[in-house]
């Protein structure tokens, strides 16, 4: 009974999951909408989910896939992937900028050009599309003067060949405004906006972007949306579609546990915790073995660290300066050098945690915060190693054939030469350069093997 209970439970909410604006459950396949939430930057999770999306929208006969975006942009790669997955889609997908006051900035803008129906609610934005450099500087659009300077004719003489970061920005734009021309005339969307965004990063409202030619229509909300497209004709795989949208029955779908993972360990701040975990893991298992807790939660930390590194823009140069940063605070623990190699450690590894992630993409940064407490960490930890170390210098030997020099014993006869004495409990050999009475007091001033050098200890 409890077992059959459960089972109604579980299977009333998987029904009533992710649905959205209506409680019905969709009976026709052809009249079902499915909405997908984009509310962050785009990166690997964001594709993930769409791309899955499409294909369950393609296997459930889906009508029309509606994707309500408010994001400030994303990654390069994962946005052309979303967009490939929108043109070759058998489903129409409408991209909605909503709610109020949401915006579609930056890769986003990309997305809703791509579009077969592009709408915005009132009060929302869409453009600067400017891409931003791998080298960490905005390339300047063409037609902008530096500030300070005025714009004149520039001459055939006045030319001067452009430094290679100039050259690469450049490529780097251009590369951009022929894509985006071309999502942008593909749905016969205004091409000229769209390569001014770009270029110039402009940035438009909803009633401006709808003036001229932008998108298709402003809706109020998703009901609204669904009216307005009523009976519009869209191209889908090469081949005209009338969308026949009355009446049809919205159902949202949420991401599954396998977006969330995703989401999570490709944050960079995440991912960059995953290593250090990884790496210390590795280590301390190395220093213990047998301990095997370190070992296995090391390597699978590394494991997701390194997966989610390659989705993300990383600097290389700064994972080998982590990597080494690392390597040099481990030999000074296992060779103080007073902390020569520990403050070379410190700073390798934040120097490399700063541009470990390449790129200036909002929500795709590691946590200043988190550098400077990991690097403040590490330095105490240092302090603390470099302080033991020179306490432990200046400590008197405690053990060892060097620990015998200076010490204290009795002589066990009296010899003027060679004889037996009493030291550190044991009984030694010895030889004195004077000569020593029975039971006087004498202290060693060297060690030849197994034989003792002394002398008849001062009287204080």
């Amino acid at each position: 009974m409890v077992l059959a209970f459960f089972l109604l439970l579980v299977f009333w909410a998987g029904d009533a999951r992710g649905q959205d604006e209506q409680p019905e459950t969709a009976t026709d396949p052809e009249q079902l909408a499915l909405v997908l939430d984009i509310q962050a930057a785009i990166g690997p999770s964001t594709r993930d989910f769409i791309t899955r999306s499409l294909e369950e929208a393609a296997e459930r006969d889906a009508a029309l896939v509606i994707i309500r975006m408010d994001t400030p942009g994303g990654l390069d790669a994962s946005t052309r992937d979303i967009i490939k997955a929108i043109l070759s889609s058998t489903v129409p997908v409408a991209t909605f900028v909503a709610p109020e006051g949401a915006r579609a900035a930056s890769a986003g803008a990309y997305i809703l050009l791509a579009s077969h129906i592009a709408a915005m609610s009132p009060a929302t934005n869409v453009g600067a599309a400017t891409p931003v450099s791998v080298i960490g500087k905005t390339p300047k659009p063409d037609g902008m003067p530096e500030m300070g300077e005025e714009e004149k004719p520039e001459s055939a003489e006045d030319k001067e060949p452009k430094e290679p970061g100039d050259a690469m920005a450049q490529k780097v734009v251009n590369d951009s405004v022929a894509y985006i021309r071309g999502l942008a005339e593909r749905r016969g969307r205004n091409a000229d906006w769209a390569e001014r965004a770009v270029r110039e990063a402009d940035s438009i409202t909803s009633e401006k972007a709808l003036e001229i030619g932008v998108i298709d229509l402003i809706a109020e909300n998703i009901g609204d949306l669904l009216a307005q497209i009523d009976g519009r004709t869209v191209e889908v795989n090469h081949r005209e579609q009338v969308l026949n949208t009355s009446g049809m029955i919205t159902e949202r779908l949420e991401p599954d546990w396998r977006n969330e993972l995703l989401g999570v360990i490709t944050s960079p701040t995440i991912a960059y915790l995953l290593l250090l975990i990884g790496v210390y893991g590795l280590i301390l298992e190395g220093y213990n073995p047998g301990a095997v807790v370190p070992g296995v939660v090391g390597a699978i930390c590394l494991l997701m660290a390194l997966y989610a590194f390659q989705m993300l823009p990383v600097n290389y140069a700064g994972l080998g300066l982590i990597l080494l940063g690392i390597i040099l605070m481990i030999a000074e623990v296992m060779a103080p050098s007073f902390g020569a190699l520990g403050i070379g450690g410190v700073i390798a590894m934040v120097i490399g945690s700063i541009i470990l992630i390449d790129t200036d993409v909002p929500g795709f940064a590691i946590s200043r915060v988190l550098i400077g407490t990991i690097a403040t960490a590490g330095s105490l930890g240092l302090m603390g190693i470099v302080w033991f170390a020179v306490r432990a210098r200046n400590r008197p030997v405690v053990s060892g054939r060097e620990q015998l020099i200076g010490a204290l014993g009795t002589a066990l006869e009296g010899f003027e030469r060679e004889g037996e004495v009493f030291v550190h409990s044991e009984r030694w050999h010895a030889v004195s350069e004077a000569a020593v009475a029975a039971n006087q007091a004498i202290e060693v001033t060297g060690i030849d093997g197994l034989t003792l050098k002394v002398r008849p200890a001062q009287k204080s």
